[in-house]
This record gives C-alpha cells, sequence and structure tokens, in this order.
C-alpha cells in the first residue's frame, strides 16, 4: 500500500488533491500538513511515507529553502514540487536541489494520476508542455549552481539559512531551534562560504534571486 503526504497550506486543495489520489491509487494513504513543522512532524510518524508533494509557495519559508530542509532531513522519502508556477527557472532548481518531479496545479486529474504513478515507479516526472517549454529555453547556469550549493547544506544549516531569509537576529533563531547562538554564527560561516556571500544581507538577495520573491526587510 502506498503512503503519501500532501504539504499545502489550502484545505480544500488538499480535499481535492486526495480524491485524485484516491482515484489513481486505490487503497493509498495519504496524510496532509499545512505548513513545514508539521511535514517533519507527519514524516517522523510514518517514516514509511514514499513520496511527499510539496507546495512550493508555502507560507513561513522561503523559496526552494523548504525543500532542500526537506529532503536533506528525510533523504529517503522522494519529493515532487506542487507549483502554480511553471517558468522554467523555477522548475530546474527544483530539480537541482533534488525534486524528483513537478506537478502544476492547474493540471487536469489524467496529468496528476500520470504523474503519481511514475513518481512511485521511481522515475523524474513534469508534464510534457512543461517538458517542451524547458527544452526550448536557455538554462540560467549560476542560478543552477546557486541551487546545486543550496542543496549542500545541512537540514540544521538550511534551518538558519531559511530563518536569516526571514529577517531573524542570530538570538531569534537560536531560541528557535534550540541552540546557542554561537552555534548560529558557526552555522552561517559555512553557508556564507558555501554560498560565495560575505554577509546576511548578500544571502538575501541571492536567495531573492533565486526565487523570485523580494528580500525580506532587514535582511
Amino acid at each position: 500500500m502506498h503512503q503519501l503526504l500532501i504539504v499545502d497550506d489550502h484545505p480544500l486543495y488538499r480535499l481535492a488533491l486526495r480524491q485524485t489520489i484516491a482515484d489513481a491509487l486505490p487503497g493509498a494513504r495519504v496524510d496532509e500538513a499545512g505548513d513545514l513543522a508539521e511535514a517533519h512532524a507527519r514524516l517522523a510518524a510514518a517514516p514509511e511515507t514514499e513520496l511527499v508533494l510539496l507546495d512550493l509557495q508555502l507560507p513561513g519559508t522561503h523559496g526552494l529553502l523548504a525543500l532542500g530542509e526537506l529532503r536533506a532531513s528525510h533523504p529517503g522519502v522522494a519529493v515532487a514540487i506542487l507549483s502554480g508556477r511553471d517558468d522554467p527557472g523555477t522548475v530546474r532548481r527544483a530539480f537541482a536541489m533534488g525534486a524528483c518531479g513537478y506537478l502544476t496545479k492547474h493540471a487536469t486529474p489524467a496529468e496528476l494520476q500520470a504523474g503519481l504513478s511514475a513518481l512511485l515507479a521511481g522515475q523524474r516526472w513534469m508534464p510534457e508542455a512543461l517538458r517542451e517549454l524547458l527544452a526550448r529555453t536557455p538554462r540560467d547556469a549560476e542560478a543552477d549552481s546557486l541551487a546545486a550549493r543550496l542543496a549542500s547544506l545541512s537540514p540544521q544549516q538550511l534551518k538558519v539559512l531559511q530563518r536569516v531569509a526571514e529577517g531573524r537576529l542570530n538570538k531569534q533563531i537560536a531560541d528557535e531551534l534550540g541552540i546557542q547562538e554561537r552555534t548560529v554564527k558557526a552555522h552561517l560561516t559555512v553557508v556564507f562560504e558555501k554560498l560565495g556571500v560575505r554577509n546576511r544581507t548578500q544571502a538575501g538577495v541571492l536567495l531573492s534571486a533565486l526565487s523570485g520573491e523580494p528580500a525580506p526587510a532587514g535582511s
């Protein structure tokens, strides 16, 4: 019996997706999470989960960092992206950071069913129209390289970077993660070195360019 986890903050979309999964995979067990913290809890409680369907625009996260954090924290679980965005740059960066598939939220039930079947069979998947669009679009080598560097960070480093991107100070990050402030600083030293930046501001600018989102105030 297959086990999946939907991570999306919209209950109605989760309900519709559950029904599509039930039609495509009778008997499959489907858990739900409304945010990243709940997703971690669900995966800890059900380590046999095979596939996570992750909303790329999940509130409280920054761009692709949620994907990187899930992949680093749960390397045995495949993660596919759910998104209303289908621009080639975002798709390529998602795959560079470890996504196994890319499902658009305007996909038809038939496309979703085809995607789920392929992903659970261990294949990488995206809609054919999106595959054709990527083939016609030049690559952004710099952005792809940055995504790969982000994917090399540890789970704790990604958690720290996520909070830096949200404008948190070192003491706030330490309190939230239950670690010493000096440990936060040590993580940031490694993160900045891997990203090729010197400070929090430069890191925020890089992440904003990567995700297409504005840098938070105070970053």
